[in-house]
């Protein structure tokens, strides 16, 4: 069990409703991430079996807490960055209080999220490793995600975007340079951004929390590493598989992912959890 050696608070814009939100995390000794939203008194886990929605990003839920609506009463959007914080830190014992019903976007990245842990303190873990009992996968098309059992992590992603960067492409994950996809911001075409808008989503992105892909096959601005986008998928990936519980720096897996993103992210995961075995 890993928590946190004292309790820490941040404050930012949320990304697709621009609302201020304040996120405080409390050390736990209850062995699991657990959310309270919108000052509710009330908890759900940071778990697979708890995502509601994986349209835009991932949104955890309480789902015994309904509406009248039938929609969900407590909820957190865009907490992928958050869990791929956690995953790298393997925190995994945490109160967390959002104010809004979804995480602030800060940077864009795992950044953030990192630097308030670190600054709080993290015990000390044991690492324990895992794999899977058997291959775990998803072919549908041009997207396929698979987990194979193996002595060692491996993970590569690939993408085919119409930006000259990132046309048939991918990243290989390398330990030594861990920081790269901490800091990769998340990304999008700015031609759709009004479109997002007009639909009520992505009302809250700015240059300093999204990197935009121009037309012109350029940036809206500098890159912090090669091929950025394609390591902000990693990040993603991070995030939504440590909802099975286990973080992928854990695994002794080959992980190889092409054209992915959460939806896909979340079925394999679902899948996975109960495919995880401790060695």
């Amino acid at each position: 069990m890993t928590t946190l050696l004292k309790e820490v608070k941040i404050s930012g814009n949320t990304l697709m409703k621009n609302h201020e939100c304040e996120v405080v995390v409390k050390p736990s000794d209850s062995g699991e991430i657990r959310i309270y939203s919108e000052g509710a008194d009330k908890y759900f886990v940071a778990c697979v079996d708890n995502v509601i929605a994986t349209d835009h990003c991932v949104v955890l839920g309480s789902k015994n807490q309904r509406t009248l609506l039938g929609g969900y009463k407590y909820q957190a959007m865009l907490c992928e960055h958050f869990m791929a914080a956690c995953s790298i830190l393997g925190i995994d014992s945490i109160d967390v209080y959002v104010s809004k019903p979804e995480f602030p976007i800060l940077d864009g990245s795992a950044k953030k999220w990192i630097e308030l842990f670190k600054e709080a303190g993290v015990t000390k873990r044991k690492q324990e490793f895992y794999t899977v009992s058997e291959p775990v996968y998803y072919l549908n098309g041009k997207t396929s995600l698979v987990v194979l059992p193996d002595k060692e992590l491996t993970l590569s992603y690939a993408v085919n975007y119409n930006h000259p960067d990132l046309i048939r492409q991918w990243v290989a994950y390398d330990e030594k340079h861990i920081d790269e996809i901490i800091e990769a911001r998340t990304f999008g075409f700015y031609r759709d951004l009004k479109k997002y808008q007009l639909l009520g989503f992505a009302r809250g992105v700015n240059i300093d929390n999204t990197l935009g892909l121009m037309d012109d096959g350029t940036y809206s601005s500098a890159l912090r590493s090669d091929k950025e986008p394609i390591k902000h998928k990693i990040l993603d990936l991070f995030g939504d598989f440590y909802l099975t519980g286990v973080s992928i720096l854990d695994l002794k897996a080959q992980i190889l992912v092409k054209e992915a993103g959460h939806a896909v992210h979340v079925k394999v995961a679902k899948v996975l959890k109960d495919k995880l075995i401790k060695i």
